[in-house]
């Protein structure tokens, strides 16, 4: 929760602050620095507050303030300082009794955190230093010895890794259910038949089942960029500080075992910098993303009168206002339409990253909305399209039906002609120009005479016409990994052992 900065008590109680603060008195309006007597500035309380004489404009610190959304990390930013305070209490960088006072208020903010009891200020401009305030608050001046051997560029560096690096945890637990829905669903249509498309034309008549593990596939690949994106995740910022380390004897190895890190970054410019784990993450979303709009697309068509395909459920589809005849594939299409809202994540940030010279500039404050946002809306469109696919209905004697109202077994008869001793160029000018004389004569290859076939080839016999069913054409292409109901078979059960 963000609340506007308000109006302090007046009781001239001081405020402490340790090394980077001042000690002030808190009155509204002017501020009286102590050690300064007669001394008056515009209000300045801020972690920074040494350097400056007045402080900033309430519109411009809003407009720097980062609480808004960085409050995001608040989880994160007690996690990574309990392990900062560790560190320093055991290598004696501050007295282990101090390092336990400032440890318990960091757990009792957690626990208030999770339970949803803590208020953030917009004066106090982001995450961190809000925390410190209210840990001020709570345990006095020792709280401000917390930030020892540490800044606020390597502190919002590991938040950030320590969120992305739970959050791919959770986008890979649902995509694993998502992987799960396709393959439950093609393995009870493995026998289905429906259209093979190129060019949205009728191609082949293919396995239902196998048209689904062709997305199967597409998100398994998904899966394994977010795990390949942990890898660059899954390391310590923690110990950098601004840019250059410090001077005090820290462990960075334990605050990384703490954590749970791999390893810390081995370069501490580097450690501050870094972007490239969320640029990785918005980019493989993106594709995701792009996976999802695909095969949205095909239910929004599959589920129109057009097609016939599928009904999709009432709990993801909406009706009209006006036309009560009307279901609409509403999340579908807002899976569609929040492809481009990704897109625009990492392309905005690539953009921010494109010019930013070493090490930290305020510039990067802009990585955190498109990363927050981008997992938002991937976590909940995963969890919504493995939902509408476990629950709609596939009308399949429709989707077999549409296979014999075109020329989809067109191929089989050349292919058929081909096996008997023709030259496939040739089978494949004899078949176009049957095809041609169908489309005038307003039938299909099925139902051509056979006195008409075998004026055409003598090659021809009758068994065609089971040559040109569907069912067979689907089941005899059996070639590694084809619509062939074996291979359909075959490719399920070898995602199965994978799920």
């Amino acid at each position: 929760m963000i609340r506007k900065k308000k109006a302090r008590q007046a009781n001239d109680s001081v405020w402490p602050c340790i090394k980077l603060w001042h000690y002030v008195t808190l009155k509204e309006g002017n501020v009286r620095c102590l050690g300064e007597p007669g001394k008056t500035m515009a209000e300045n309380h801020k972690l920074w507050g040494g350097r400056f004489e007045a402080g900033l404009e309430k519109w411009v610190e809003e407009f720097g303030a980062s609480i808004s959304f960085d409050q995001k990390m608040a989880e994160f930013d007690l996690k990574g300082s309990i392990a900062h305070v560790t560190m320093l209490g055991q290598t004696g960088i501050i007295a282990p009794e101090e390092a336990g006072q400032i440890k318990a208020g960091l757990e009792e903010l957690l626990q208030e955190f999770h339970a949803g009891q803590l208020e953030f200020d917009v004066s106090n401009e982001d995450i961190h230093m809000n925390l410190e305030s209210l840990l001020t608050q709570k345990i006095g001046p020792v709280a401000g010895k917390l930030h020892t051997a540490r800044s606020r560029n390597d502190q919002v560096a590991t938040d950030m890794h320590l969120y992305l690096k739970a959050k791919l945890a959770e986008v890979l637990d649902k995509l694993h259910n998502l992987r799960k829905s396709l393959v439950d669903l093609a393995d009870r249509h493995v026998d289905t038949i429906m259209p093979g498309y190129t060019h949205l034309q009728h191609a082949q008549p293919i396995s239902f089942g196998h048209h689904l593990m062709a997305y199967y596939n597409m998100f398994t690949r998904d899966s394994e960029r977010f795990d390949f994106n942990q890898k660059h995740t899954n390391l310590s910022p923690l110990g950098a500080a601004a840019l250059a380390g410090t001077t005090f004897p820290i462990d960075r190895q334990l605050t990384s075992d703490l954590m749970g890190f791999d390893a810390p970054y081995s370069n501490s410019l580097d450690a501050v910098s870094d972007r490239d784990f969320i640029l990785e993450f918005l980019s493989n979303a993106s594709i995701l993303m792009m996976h999802m709009s695909r095969i949205c697309e095909e239910i929004i068509n599959w589920c129109s009168n057009e097609y016939k395909f599928i009904t999709l459920s009432d709990t993801f589809s909406t009706g009209s206002s006006i036309m009560p005849q009307k279901k609409n594939p509403d999340m579908a299409e807002l899976i569609r339409g929040k492809t481009g809202r990704v897109y625009g994540n990492l392309t905005g940030f690539l953009t921010v990253m494109k010019s930013l010279p070493l090490a930290y500039n305020k510039d990067l404050q802009e990585d955190k909305e498109g990363m927050f946002d981008t997992v938002e809306t991937i976590t909940v469109a995963i969890d919504i399209l493995a939902g509408m696919l476990s629950s709609m209905t596939v009308n399949d004697s429709h989707m077999a039906e549409s296979t014999e109202k075109d020329f989809s077994n067109a191929t089989e008869l050349a292919d058929y002609l081909a096996v008997k001793g023709l030259p496939f160029r040739q089978a494949h000018e004899i078949v176009g120009k049957l095809v041609l004389e169908c489309t005038k004569n307003d039938h299909y290859l099925q139902d051509v005479p056979l006195e008409r076939y075998q004026e055409i080839s003598d090659l021809i016999e009758e068994d065609i016409y089971t040559t040109l069913q569907s069912k067979t054409a689907v089941q005899r292409r059996n070639s590694l990994g084809g619509t062939g109901f074996d291979q359909v078979r075959w490719q399920i059960e070898e995602a199965k052992k994978n799920l």
